[in-house]
């Protein structure tokens, strides 16, 4: 692995020490921000815009929701526009807490699902279409510090990771619904849209497990390869 002694041109080296450390690594977050838009090849992260997730699953089976559906060739777009409000690091304790705000994004999908929502049945198969507004996201994230075993350095990863949401407002149309029954589908499309904060609710768990994944993932394949000290200095 390639040390990395001088800061990278899409990181800012804060130092450990510094009272405005939060305010430091702020920047640093701000100045990643735009590199990922076209991926970074040192760190082999592909473009994030779009974001593409190979799938995603949720069964949900409780509440007023009884839904199984899987999403599958999801394209995000958007997500490279989130700006840091706050963040809150304990280096002592190996914290970090993020607070993000996502101006907009829109969704593309393959969607197969089937239940009921309210009490009204649901299937359909096709392309699904989201767009999320004012979007507000807090993203803690539990380390640990270790040494690496090939080149004896001190590195931080990421264990646990929590992620939370809220949204201003949502829209989404499904195509296809009811095997293309024009008159059906679009009342449930415009069901889902009058009661798109109680959909979000009841699928809110899997969204945040599957945002914490990526985030856990990404935030390590940085850690992995810039030791503790190129990026906190003393």
């Amino acid at each position: 692995m390639i040390l990395f002694w001088f800061p990278a041109p899409y990181l800012k080296v804060c130092h450990r020490n510094d009272p405005d450390l939060n305010d430091c690594i702020k920047e640093s977050i701000n100045l990643l921000t735009p590199h990922l838009k076209d991926g970074i090849e040192s760190l082999r992260l592909p473009a994030f815009e779009p974001l593409c997730l190979p799938e995603v699953e949720i069964n949900q089976a409780s509440g007023p929701i009884y839904i199984h559906s899987k999403y599958t060739n999801i394209s995000i777009f958007g997500g490279t526009d989130a700006v840091p409000k706050t963040v809150k690091v304990d280096l002592d304790k190996n914290l970090m807490r993020l607070k993000f705000y996502i101006p907009r994004l829109r969704m593309i999908t393959n969607y197969d699902l089937t239940g009921r929502i309210m009490m009204l049945p649901i299937s359909g198969n096709g392309m699904g279409h989201g767009n999320f507004t004012d979007i507000d996201v807090i993203i803690t994230l539990q380390m640990e510090r270790y040494r690496s075993e090939e080149m004896g350095q001190f590195h931080r990863r990421v264990n646990d990771i929590y992620v939370d949401f809220e949204m201003g407002h949502a829209t989404i149309y499904l195509d296809n619904l009811f095997d293309g029954d024009q008159t059906l589908s679009g009342a449930m499309n415009l069901f889902l849209n009058d009661n798109w904060r109680a959909v979000i609710a009841e699928i809110k768990p899997k969204l945040e497990e599957t945002i914490g994944v990526f985030i856990k993932d990404f935030t390590n394949r940085i850690f992995a390869v810039f030791p503790e000290d190129a990026l906190l200095l003393p």
